[in-house]
């Protein structure tokens, strides 16, 4: 079982590849099958602020389209990437907010910054560092958005904890992540490139909901679940056509959940002034069945 510096050292060496590329997914990016390319990622071409020069496909989900982002306020993006998520809360926020994309990757870093510069954004910035430990103060951040991040860290509940902690009271969180439901092969749980690839560091949804309940969070609620079906071109490499024939007749799963949660707390006046004058921004469109 590798320890985990050699796993972060592991997804950092593979992100900064991803990074060098200019068509890339983390999901089966080396098997050139458009169907392992987008087999976990939403489609963002209808949601207002995105870029898709920012786009790399690495996501499982559209968090920021469930965030509630309101006009003015504050919003942290774990694991940024290129930066679209930030892009797309700082169209939310508007020029009275500010959005901190954070990412372990010095290339996705530089990525990012180059790509909001081209853009002209001055409240959008970029810190390079570990969500495990996250390089900004207590209670500064009125909304945390993740998108197929938290799977990829070994501390899950160190994660969460540095979440509870960053958000103000009152602050929530929207993420997309990827879950298990039963038990995978051992062989998919612990392949490389599988791992960096959005599924072996995954854990069971159960467990994903718990540490949230235990960190101190209320109203926690599944906004959006749906099944990442793994092509045959991923399973033909663990398995022989009978075992493939039990795995997917199985009750095992893999799903992508876009998970809301908030701290307890009142927001600051600011923050509820926010709220009352822009009520069109408490959900995004398309979202009300998601909303909290």
């Amino acid at each position: 079982m590798k320890n985990s510096e050699s796993l972060k050292k592991l997804v950092q060496e593979k992100y900064s590849e991803i990074a060098s590329q200019e068509n890339a997914s983390c999901c089966g990016s080396q098997d050139g099958n458009d169907s392992v390319y987008h087999m976990m990622t939403d489609d963002y071409a209808q949601i207002e602020g995105y870029q898709a020069s920012a786009d790399l496909g690495l996501g499982c989900g559209l968090p920021t389209q469930f965030a509630k982002i309101q006009k003015g306020d504050t919003v942290i993006d774990l694991g940024s990437g290129a930066g679209n998520d930030c892009f797309v809360a700082r169209h939310e926020t508007g020029e009275s907010g500010k959005v901190i994309g954070i990412d372990f990757t010095a290339a996705m870093i530089r990525k990012a910054r180059v790509n909001a510069e081209k853009l002209g954004l001055n409240n959008v910035e970029f810190r390079q560092g570990d969500i495990e430990d996250m390089p900004v103060s207590d209670n500064l951040a009125d909304v945390i958005v993740s998108n197929c991040v938290l799977n990829l860290v070994p501390d899950k509940q160190k994660v969460i904890g540095e979440i509870y902690r960053c958000l103000k009271p009152g602050g929530h969180f929207s993420i997309s992540d990827i879950v298990l439901v039963g038990d995978l092969p051992e062989a998919l749980k612990t392949d490389a490139e599988m791992y960096a690839g959005c599924v072996s560091g995954a854990i069971q949804k159960n467990d994903y909901l718990t540490y949230i309940q235990k960190a101190g969070f209320i109203d926690i609620a599944i906004q959006k679940e749906k099944p990442v079906t793994l092509p045959d071109s991923i399973l033909d490499r663990y398995m022989d056509s009978d075992q493939k024939a039990d795995f997917k007749s199985g009750e095992t799963g893999i799903f992508s959940i876009t998970v809301f949660a908030r701290k307890p707390g009142i927001k600051p006046l600011k923050s509820l002034n926010h709220a009352i004058g822009d009520q069109s921004n408490s959900c995004s469109p398309g979202a009300a069945s998601g909303c909290c």
